[in-house]
């Protein structure tokens, strides 16, 4: 009898011990990240390259036995550049997906667009080439807590710009052309003004267009008056390349400079000899020594060049994220937050990466200048600012 008793207990202690490790959550299996990017819509020459890389930074991660053992699995969707459609986006990442952090999107808009989903589901993000200020600093002077960046912003790429026309350029007079509806275009253009205005030039206009609007004859007839030696447009590749071949159907022959946005190859296709000597700011350049292992693994992959710069940074931001959910020892998104605005001294692919946790955003970030010459991207110079 008491044999019995003994087996019974036995039994039922293990069939509750299984009905206990039942009704356990279950481990995930494994880390899931969003993707927000442009894959269709006018950002997607960056946007396509950018998933690209960031798959190729996972895959070599997920080889090496993944992070602390759990494989990465990328959860993409196509933002297409669209406010509208990343806070949907976004909302569907958090609240289904269970995303653990979201690297992109790469334009400040749609950043700025999503920040209040994000930052309440407690779930960090790190911006791509999303360059404007409020992207990581609020109104206030706070810093945005569960939003970063691994680029530049716009201060120092349009203080690049001001100061490369000076001193490199020996410009004296400038103008520039920018997207009123844009605030990437719109913080440029005030900085490139400032910048510029400092170090003793001289605007002579100062002029804006609204979004969508292609003819800009009227805008650059009324920069012609003035007789620039530079003029500045920050805007995307197919407004830079209209403003190019429209302002030198009207006689303009200044030097013309731009900010990233200018740097994809369909630029020589719509612009074609008019955009032929021109400058424009970038993060990085395909001659940079420290990514040719990195182009040429990307090249074995996809049988393309990358678009830069987006892809560099989409790479970057994915490392940064791996070393910071090992430095945390967990997915909880405020664990994950303050690791990553701890970082310092991370080696990336770009270089060294240390984040300010004032602002989010990464200090003493390289600029480079490129310019458009027979049809290629060609690299001038790394440039630092001297303020």
């Amino acid at each position: 009898m008491k044999s019995r008793i003994l087996i019974t207990l036995i039994l039922v202690a293990v069939l509750l011990s299984s009905l206990l490790s039942a009704c356990k959550p279950a481990e995930p299996e494994t880390i899931k990240i969003g993707n927000l990017v442009a894959l269709t819509g006018p950002s997607a020459t960056w946007g396509q390259s950018e998933n690209n890389a960031l798959m190729l930074a996972v895959d070599k991660i997920n080889a090496a036995g993944g992070i602390d053992g759990k494989k990465i699995e990328i959860i993409a969707y196509d933002s297409r550049a669209d406010k509208l459609e990343a806070v949907n986006v976004v909302k569907r990442m958090v609240e289904q997906d269970k995303v653990v952090a979201i690297i992109g999107p790469g334009q400040s808009g749609v950043a700025n667009a999503v920040r209040e989903v994000n930052n309440s589901a407690k779930v960090p993000l790190i911006a791509t080439t999303a360059t404007n200020p409020k992207v990581t600093v609020a109104d206030d002077g706070t810093v945005v807590p569960f939003t970063f960046r691994v680029c530049f912003i716009d201060p120092f790429q349009g203080t690049v710009a001001g100061q490369f026309a000076l001193k490199d350029l020996g410009a004296k007079k400038a103008a520039t052309l920018y997207d009123i509806g844009d605030e990437y275009s719109q913080f440029l253009s005030k900085y490139f003004v400032e910048a510029f205005e400092k170090g003793g030039g001289t605007i002579t206009a100062s002029e804006a267009f609204r979004s969508g609007e292609l003819d800009f004859r009227a805008q650059l007839g009324k920069i012609k008056e003035g007789n620039p030696d530079v003029i500045f447009i920050p805007t995307m590749q197919k407004e830079a390349a209209l403003a190019a071949k429209q302002a030198r159907d009207l006689g303009i022959t200044a030097t013309l400079i731009g900010g990233d946005g200018w740097g994809s190859p369909d630029i020589f296709d719509l612009a074609g000899p008019a955009i032929e000597g021109a400058y424009f700011v970038n993060l990085a350049a395909m001659e940079d020594p420290t990514i040719q292992d990195f182009l040429k693994d990307y090249r074995a992959k996809y049988g393309a060049d990358p678009v830069l710069p987006n892809p560099l940074m989409s790479y970057d931001a994915m490392l940064w994220l791996a070393d910071a959910i090992k430095r945390a020892g967990s997915t909880d998104g405020t664990a994950l937050r303050d690791a990553l605005a701890a970082t310092k001294d991370l080696q990336v692919l770009t270089g060294i990466l240390t984040i300010d946790p004032s602002n989010h955003n990464p200090l003493n970030k390289p600029a480079v200048i490129q310019q458009c010459k027979d049809g290629k991207f060609t690299y001038v110079k790394t440039f630092v600012t001297t303020d």
